[in-house]
């Protein structure tokens, strides 16, 4: 057993509430740690650290705060077996899963260390007679990010890194679930050379959560999680004005078309529908068959596929799919399997009752497969968030668009097509933030932007990529002029233009 405290102006603390909560190890059902659990004079305390810190970081020239991200990035690289550790045994997903969490983390830590040419402004001389005109881009200030459980590297990665290489100072609230990734990472930071106050970690729950929404002192809130919190953090966080983005669920579609690869496109699903046991806002929950025959063969390939699949302790060798986060997720997940059932839907492959010897307590569950799902049906309309890939039937490629933009979410979506005319119509057509063509999970590499459409995104701007420059920075523009000594040309009241 071990304690998780916070880290305020480059110490850690158990802070003033006196409030804990509990870590679970999902495969084992037991408590493994005690997380402090932040207040109001907490959050106040990692705000004013923060402030004080504003001053001289954002003065520092990028190129030095450049050379900060890189010993970060290579402190995480050398790291990387203690933190997969630590978030294989708080999270669950398995030690290989765990380390493209970080993978995929660090990547937008190497796009932060290009900061000095991801802040460069434009300049146009002569906008009128010896008048020049440039922009620059400057720090919002004191920034927030909350993160969810699932992915306790890279989604941290994606906030804190690019924000104090903008010249920001940070305050990061991870999930409590999984604090001890986050914590560790904060730590690192401080060693690679990121001064005390820059970037402090408070944990907590909706106590902390409403302290940063409502505090004068932030200026801006990432967030990544379910779309009910991220609509009230968006609602919440710009009421007291801040700027915001709210990234919430999903419910990712797959449309196989009857040209495709079947066995290509069913590893896809395989691969997009259990991996990390379905807790990912880019799963692919929705298989969306274009046609009877193609949802035959997609239906019988998948069935022997997801009985196979190994699950186990995410520590263990061989293991494909680990055990859901808590044991709340896992009732909740088989609730929605026993609605679906109820209303009617063809269970092909039926994930309950898993119980694995030795981790009779773990929070484990098989995969499962439902066909003939219709839209009315709660485990199509609901996120799961689970081992659960449903199998809907379209009669042709319009229905299918048409099914996938009637959706509320609009995070990701794939086709799989050998037709370059159907896959070049789908992603002009579809009212989807990212789209793969022949790849299940479209997450863009760090260099492009993160971020989905209706109600999987409260705000205007995506993460990393130069979506997340442009959030974490304001542009200002400058309009100069140095007369000659001496000159006069009198005052006018009329619009000045640059005639």
């Amino acid at each position: 057993m071990y304690t998780l405290n916070h880290r305020i102006n480059g110490e850690a603390t158990a802070g003033t509430s006196g409030r804990t909560g509990p870590v679970f190890n999902p495969a084992t059902g037991e408590q493994v740690a005690t997380v402090a659990l932040a207040n109001k004079a907490d959050v106040d305390a990692a705000v004013a650290a923060a402030q004080a810190a504003l001053p001289a970081w954002s003065a520092m020239p990028p190129l030095r705060r450049a050379r900060v991200m890189f010993r970060f990035n290579e402190l995480i690289l050398k790291n990387e077996e203690q933190l997969a550790e630590m978030i294989t045994t708080e999270h669950g997903k398995t030690i290989e899963d765990a380390k493209g969490d970080i993978l995929r983390g660090r990547e937008v830590v190497e796009f932060a260390c290009g900061i000095p040419h991801l802040l460069r402004g434009d300049f146009t001389e002569d906008v009128g007679t010896g008048v020049d005109a440039y922009t620059i881009r400057q720090p919002v200030g004191v920034c927030a990010g909350i993160t969810p459980f699932n992915f306790p590297a890279m989604i941290p990665l994606w906030m804190f890194p690019l924000s104090i290489a903008c010249g920001n100072t940070f305050i990061l609230k991870p999930s409590e679930r999984a604090p001890s990734c986050p914590a560790r990472l904060v730590e690192l930071a401080h060693e690679a050379g990121v001064p005390e106050g820059v970037i402090n970690l408070v944990n907590g729950d909706k106590e902390a959560v409403d302290a940063i929404l409502t505090h004068d002192g932030v200026d801006a809130v990432s967030f990544v999680g379910s779309t009910p919190v991220a609509s009230y953090i968006y609602s919440t966080a710009a009421e007291h004005g801040k700027r915001v983005q709210a990234l919430g669920g999903a419910k990712n579609h797959m449309v196989v078309m009857p040209d495709a690869d079947m066995d290509q496109a069913t590893d896809a699903l395989i691969s997009a529908g259990y991996g990390s046991a379905g807790q990912r806002c880019m799963a692919v929950s929705v298989a969306v068959a274009v046609g009877d025959e193609t949802g035959d063969a997609l239906v019988s390939r998948l069935k022997p596929k997801i009985e196979e699949l190994k699950i186990g302790p995410g520590h263990a060798d061989d293991i494909e799919m680990g055990p859901v986060v808590t044991k709340q997720a896992h009732e909740r997940i088989l609730n929605l399997i026993d609605k679906g059932v109820d209303e009617g839907a063809t269970l092909v492959v039926d994930g309950r009752g898993l119980k694995l010897q030795g981790y009779e307590n773990g929070y484990f569950m098989g995969g499962s497969l439902f066909d003939n799902v219709t839209e009315d049906m709660a485990v199509y309309k609901e996120e799961v968030f689970g081992p659960v890939l449903v199998v809907v039937r379209a009669d042709d490629y319009e229905t299918a668009v048409d099914m996938v933009n009637r959706n509320e979410y609009g995070n990701g979506t794939a086709i799989f097509t050998k037709d370059g005319d159907a896959a070049r119509d789908f992603a002009e057509r579809i009212q989807i933030g990212m789209v793969g063509i022949n790849v299940p999970i479209p997450v863009p590499v760090a260099y492009h932007s993160f971020g989905g459409w209706k109600r999987s995104l409260f705000g205007d701007m995506h993460m990393h990529g130069m979506e997340g420059v442009r959030f974490y920075t304001r542009q200002k523009a400058v309009t100069s002029r140095w007369p000659k000594s001496g000159v006069r040309e009198g005052h006018s009241l009329t619009m000045p233009t640059m005639q």
